[in-house]
């Protein structure tokens, strides 16, 4: 017999252990998928937990799941609402402790399967959210009952199981994520099936992380990500007008431009700041370029100045898109618009460009910036041989951010996906195809892409998705299939 039980958030251990992953897979109460589409928005793992979840994207938590604990791996066994089974007269037993276990999306939706088996008896969960509800339907083949405890949750108060309004929440999500898609502008006749299957779980990646009533762009789904960084969020706007949403792509826009943007690098879902890290030195450039890419602003210097209390935009002696210690980073010059001659009297070093200004062979991913989003024509024979030399450098799964990158050898999504777009844009198709190649390799089995993956295994090792990753790859798809003007756009199952 199987019973499934949905426990509460909690734990009360003095110092409790993230149990073990199975093999080839993340730890337990890593998110690996959201579900959602711009209300309720839940994190589940490969595992089938549902390890966080808000009524909006950036909205304050209803599960609580600290990043810090899962770094530490200190996540107590009952976090957020898990299931369990029980086989026959056995104990109960979490999926992480199954014979296999897998996850993938039901297709054109954000509506998540996972699948696991203990011997001969398999179990499936799904999940779905629409509006404030959250809905999960479990099946069973084999001998077996299911039997479900949620009421102790006070997270899960929006949560219908096995019933008919879990079903009807399905059914409307699946309908609502395949009309909300069939709005893309779809890529070029002759992209290939893997492309539009990425391009399409980009999009939907997008619609889950976005608030659909402020057009607030989370960064990810998980404590500490679930905020709106106007860099992340203006790619997203980005690609949302790449892709043919434009009431999307100027409502992000809008969020951002009512901003008090030089007060913090990160904001609430509300539009309120977050303490802790102060403005970044790309956030205004960044903005400025949504603005214009939307016509909401006629041009990215008039936004500029609508947005700086001073003009020139003020980028020294501001973090970078690493988010360390300030300096004078090359990131921030290229997107705050200073002129291509004063960016290579600064930051060109040999034949490319660096990071900071002196360091000599330190090349810098965000050189592809000065192609895509903010181009420096005169620049692009250095970018194309700073991006040439790290996508040399790089691993099965893609690029690290740069030559001085002292963070780790786990590979980094975006600065990946960003090269990809500049080197397509630059005309160098083999060299972007390489690096999609890279990020196809680092996505989940259910196509989402982390933040990082382990360098060695590809298995996630930061958030899943990340809305920042997802955003550049769809520009890169776009640049590489430039997309046809019709609509309903059907990606490939």
């Amino acid at each position: 017999m199987l019973a499934a039980l949905l426990l509460a958030s909690g734990g009360e251990r003095a110092d409790p252990r993230t149990p073990p992953a199975l093999p080839g897979q993340p730890p337990p109460f890593l998110g690996t998928a959201v579900v959602g589409s711009g209300g309720l928005t839940a994190a589940i793992d490969a595992y089938g937990d549902v390890v966080d979840m808000r009524p909006a994207p950036a909205g304050a938590p209803l599960i609580e799941n600290p990043a810090d604990r899962q770094a530490a791996g200190t996540v107590p066994a009952d976090t957020g609402i898990a299931p369990v089974v029980r086989v026959g007269d056995g104990p109960a037993r979490p999926l992480w402790t199954a014979d296999a276990v897998g996850q993938r999306y039901r297709p054109g939706t954000n509506v998540l399967e996972t699948v696991a088996r203990f011997g001969q008896v398999r179990v499936r969960l799904v999940f779905a959210a629409t509006g404030s509800f959250l809905a999960c339907l479990t099946r069973v083949e084999g001998d077996a009952r299911v039997s479900l405890r949620s009421d102790e949750a006070a997270a899960a108060k929006g949560l219908r199981c096995d019933d008919g309004a879990a079903r009807r929440i399905v059914r409307e999500a699946e309908a609502g994520d395949r009309r909300w898609l069939r709005r893309a502008r779809p890529l070029a006749l002759e992209a290939p099936v893997w492309a539009e299957r990425m391009y399409a779980r980009s999009l939907l990646a997008l619609r889950a992380l976005t608030d659909r009533r402020s057009g607030a762009v989370a960064a990810g789904a998980r404590d500490g990500w679930a905020y709106v960084w106007p860099r992340d969020a203006a790619t997203a706007a980005l690609a949302y007008a790449a892709a043919g949403y434009r009431p999307e792509a100027e409502l992000a826009t809008q969020f951002m431009l009512g901003l008090g943007i030089e007060q913090a690098a990160r904001f609430h879902g509300d539009g309120s700041p977050v303490r802790g890290r102060a403005a970044q030195g790309d956030e205004i450039g960044w903005v400025a370029a949504a603005a214009e890419a939307t016509g909401l602003i006629g041009s990215a210097r008039h936004a500029s100045r609508i947005l700086s209390p001073v003009y020139p935009v003020p980028w020294r002696d501001r973090a970078d898109y690493r988010e360390g210690e300030p300096g004078d980073f090359l990131a921030n010059a290229i997107a705050s618009g200073e002129p291509a001659e004063q960016i290579e009297r600064e930051f060109g070093v040999g034949s490319g460009l660096a990071r900071e200004h002196g360091q000599e062979g330190a090349f810098d991913s965000a050189a592809a910036w000065a192609v895509r989003p903010f181009p420096r024509p005169q620049l692009f024979e250095r970018v194309h041989r700073t991006l040439a030399r790290l996508s040399a450098e790089s691993g099965p799964y893609g690029l690290l951010p740069g030559q001085d990158w002292s963070g780790g050898e786990d590979p980094w999504s975006a600065p990946t996906a960003w090269n990809a777009w500049s080197l397509a844009a630059l005309g160098d198709r083999a060299a972007a195809l390489r690096l999609m190649a890279a990020l196809r390799r680092g996505a989940t089995a259910a196509g989402a892409l982390p933040e990082r993956v382990d360098a060695q295994t590809g298995v996630p090792t930061s958030t899943t998705p990340l809305a920042w990753s997802h955003a550049f790859t769809i520009l890169a798809l776009q640049e590489l299939w430039p997309g046809r003007t019709a609509s309903n756009f059907r990606p490939s199952r």
